[in-house]
C-alpha cells in the first residue's frame, strides 16, 4: 500500500466512543471527527437521551455507527433489536455472549433471513468481559476462571454462533486471534495513547500495541473528545497504526 492508502486504512480502524450526554454535544464532536476516523460507538447514555436522531445525525456527515448497546435478553428479543438495528444502518452492533448460544444463533438466523448477502447487514460482535472488569469482579459473580480464560471460551461460543466478531480487551487480543482465526473481527476498547489517564479501564493498550496484537477496530473516547484538538489527537493516533502496519 502506497501512503495515502496506509492513511486511509488506520483511519477506518478508529472508532470514536461518542461518551456525551445529548444531540447537541453529538454534533459537535462528530462533524469535525467524520473525515478523519472509520465510526462513531453510540452507547446507552447516548440512544437513551436521543434515540435513532443520533443514528441519522452521524450518517447525515458520512459518518458509520458501531450501536453499543449490549443487547442480552430471551432470544426473540435480541433478535428483534438486532433487526431493527439492521434497519437503522448501523455498520455494527453488538449482544453480550453471556446471552448463551440460542440468543446468539437466534439473532444471527434472523439477520441472514432478511439480508442473505452479508455485505447488507451490519457486523454483530459479542461482548466478552468488560474491559472495566477484573477477576475480582468475576468471582463477584461467581464466575471462577481467569478472565483470559473466559473471554476465550465466549469468543468461541460466540464464533460457532455465527457471530461476527468479539468486543475484547487488549490484553486478549491475540489468545482470540489464535483460537478463532484470522477472519474473525477484534474490536478493543480500553485504548490510551502512552500519556493519557487510564480513567475506569483496568485491561489497556496502546493503539499501536493493540493493532500489532491483531485487533481490527479500537474504540477510543476521552483520549481525543476531551482533547482541546480532537482532529489533532485522531490523526496522530492514525500516524501511530500507520507505523505498526508499514511493519
Amino acid at each position: 500500500m502506497n501512503q495515502t492508502e496506509l492513511l486511509d486504512e488506520a483511519r477506518k480502524k478508529i472508532i470514536v466512543a461518542m461518551d456525551v450526554p445529548d444531540i447537541f454535544a453529538a454534533h459537535r464532536v462528530a462533524r469535525p471527527l467524520a473525515p478523519h476516523v472509520g465510526m462513531f460507538k453510540i452507547g446507552k447514555q447516548l440512544f437513551t437521551a436521543c434515540g435513532p436522531e443520533v443514528i441519522k445525525l452521524i450518517k447525515g456527515m458520512g459518518g458509520e455507527v458501531f450501536l453499543d448497546l449490549k443487547y442480552h435478553d430471551i432470544p426473540n428479543t435480541v433478535a428483534m433489536a438486532g433487526l431493527e438495528a439492521a434497519r437503522l444502518g448501523v455498520k455494527m452492533f453488538n449482544l453480550h455472549a453471556l446471552g448463551g448460544p440460542e440468543m446468539m444463533e437466534t439473532t444471527m438466523k434472523a439477520l441472514r433471513a432478511e439480508y442473505p448477502d452479508p455485505e447488507n447487514r451490519p457486523k454483530v460482535l459479542a461482548v466478552t468481559i468488560l474491559t472495566s472488569s477484573n477477576q475480582e469482579t468475576l468471582k463477584a459473580v461467581g464466575i471462577d476462571l481467569p478472565v483470559k480464560e473466559m473471554v476465550v471460551k465466549l469468543a468461541k461460543l460466540a464464533q460457532a454462533c455465527g457471530v461476527d466478531g468479539v468486543v475484547c480487551s487488549p490484553q486478549e487480543i491475540e489468545l482470540i486471534r489464535e483460537a478463532c482465526g484470522p477472519d474473525f473481527l477484534i474490536v478493543t476498547p480500553g485504548i490510551r495513547p502512552a500519556d493519557a489517564k487510564a480513567d475506569d479501564q483496568k485491561r489497556i493498550a496502546t493503539p499501536g500495541a493493540a493493532v500489532a496484537a491483531g485487533s481490527n477496530y479500537l474504540v477510543i473516547g476521552r483520549p481525543i473528545i476531551e482533547q482541546p484538538d480532537p482532529v489533532a489527537a485522531a490523526q496522530a493516533i492514525t500516524e501511530e497504526i500507520v507505523q505498526v502496519l508499514q511493519q
